[in-house]
């Protein structure tokens, strides 16, 4: 059962929209979330969503055809899971890839890595509540990312200290550990500092006495000379060279 809106205006995302609202796509296999989430978000201002799946192929295909500027996937899905059909629309191999922001209930390592993996922007727990869904929202339609931070911080535990004893396979490391090309400033090591206690940009703000803007032009360079892909890599350069 599908719920598409009208398309949207041509460009998908990314295109100049300035003053309309974000467009999202919500798939779960349980209806009772999807009228949840619908109810949330479309009670936001500034965000509307366009259509509703309940499988993974569903979810490609409405998100093929509608370009919503964000696409809600849970993981455990029929047909196609969450992490496969973010590869399809946002994988490496994706010649225009979407925002995709993973919400699921089942908080494994392995699903964090592999959506992280597959393209995926944010990754939140059903149980974050809805403002950080919202914000995870905004987050990716601005072209940053959230993750939950009690996900964030365990998982870049997990992956930076090993003990002797633990012998289970661990995925490689999400950030690039080459030498700097350029240094960080102390401002940028802040920031970085506090993304990797999973902070989100206004909460960065906040903290740094900085304007929004200020946070997101630091998170750029950042970016930049760590070549990390999103904060999440960001914050594994931080656990793994001792800023965390």
């Amino acid at each position: 059962m599908t719920t598409p809106a009208p398309p949207g205006p041509p460009g998908g995302p990314g295109a100049d929209r300035r003053g309309a609202p974000i467009r999202v796509l919500v798939a779960d296999d349980q209806d009772m979330v999807r009228t949840g989430f619908r109810f949330f978000l479309d009670a936001q201002p500034d965000i509307t969503v366009v259509a509703e799946a309940r499988d993974g192929e569903e979810a490609v295909e409405l998100a093929r055809r509608e370009r919503p500027d964000v696409c809600l996937l849970d993981i455990r899905m029929p047909k196609l899971d969450g992490l496969e059909a973010t590869r399809l629309l946002a994988g490496p191999d994706v010649t225009d890839p979407m925002r995709v922001v993973v919400v699921t209930t089942f908080d494994l390592d392995e699903y964090v890595y592999g959506a992280l993996r597959g393209g995926a922007c944010g990754f939140l727990l059903k149980d974050a509540g809805p403002t950080l869904l919202a914000e995870a929202v905004r987050a990716a339609a601005a072209g940053d990312s959230l993750v939950s931070p009690s996900v964030t911080v365990r998982l870049l535990k997990h992956v930076t200290a090993p003990t002797a004893a633990d012998t289970a396979p661990r995925p490689a490391p999400v950030a690039p550990s080459a030498p700097l090309r350029e240094p960080l400033t102390e401002r940028e090591l802040d920031v970085v500092r506090l993304v990797a206690l999973g902070r989100t940009n206004a909460e960065i703000a906040a903290e740094l006495y900085v304007s929004l803007s200020t946070v997101k032009t630091h998170l750029s360079s950042v970016q930049l000379k760590l070549s990390a892909r999103n904060r999440v890599e960001i914050a594994a350069w931080a656990w793994q060279n001792g800023y965390a």
